[in-house]
């Protein structure tokens, strides 16, 4: 119990991207209370800069923002940092396309600043033991895994993660080629089978997919690395 709270208590900067001033006023008042550091982004371009120029541990993101919503933020991050997502409409539609695209939690305002600490608390907890796994992946330097080509299901340990045919295809690729940096070009390629469009963001969706599929297993989610301006790459 108390390593997981020295854990929460250091894992407290967070990113608060919403445009309704009010609300974001109201939700980083009470984070900060709760001893959270909040850096707050008042659109979706803003709240996509500033996840590229730092570093927060966790994104807390309104779905419906003008210009760039939080759909297509999800879509254009590339790091694998866990995402809170909120919206005014309690819609299915909008909460499986948010897990589809990488988000980690989707609460429907208005929500009770307990329950979102909870939540919140609930997500670092898991953070912690996806932490402590890769500590030991890392000191093993995960030499093998397992591919199973019917089932497009991966075992590491004794961890299994069923992914989808594209899925596993992009991360046999990677592993095949540890240790190198692979241009989302040439997995656009040689995996999906086409060019690489400029706004076509199909590749950082499955890659944002299998890293939410390997953190659910308790397995860390930087497996597969973002090399900014470059590509991905295998942790060796």
């Amino acid at each position: 119990m108390i390593s997981i709270l020295v854990w929460v208590l250091r894992m407290s900067k967070i990113l608060l991207v919403d445009d309704d001033p009010l609300f974001r006023t109201w939700l980083a008042d009470a984070l900060i209370a709760h001893g959270h550091e909040v850096e707050c982004a008042v659109n979706g371009f803003d709240g996509l800069a500033r996840i590229r120029a730092g570093s927060p541990d966790v994104i807390m993101l309104d779905l419906v923002m003008p210009q760039m919503d939080g759909f297509e933020v999800l879509k254009a991050r590339e790091c694998s940092t866990p995402v809170m997502m909120f919206s005014a409409c309690d819609n299915e539609d909008d909460r499986i396309m948010g897990y589809q695209l990488g988000a980690d939690d989707f609460l429907s305002k208005p929500f009770s600043i307990k329950e979102l600490i909870v939540r919140l608390h609930a997500l670092e907890r898991r953070l912690h033991s996806n932490c402590t796994t890769q500590s030991r992946i890392e000191q093993t330097q995960i030499k093998s895994v397992n591919f199973d080509e019917t089932s497009y299901r991966i075992t590491i340990g004794n961890r299994g993660v069923d992914l989808t045919q594209t899925e596993f295809r992009l991360f046999k690729y990677l592993f095949d080629r540890k240790g190198e940096v692979i241009t989302k070009q040439e997995l656009q390629r040689s995996v999906l089978q086409k060019d690489l469009g400029r706004f076509d963001r199909n590749l950082d969706m499955h890659i944002s997919n299998t890293r939410r599929k390997l953190a659910k297993t308790s397995l860390p989610r930087n497996l597969i690395n973002t090399v900014r301006g470059q590509g991905y790459s295998f942790t060796v």
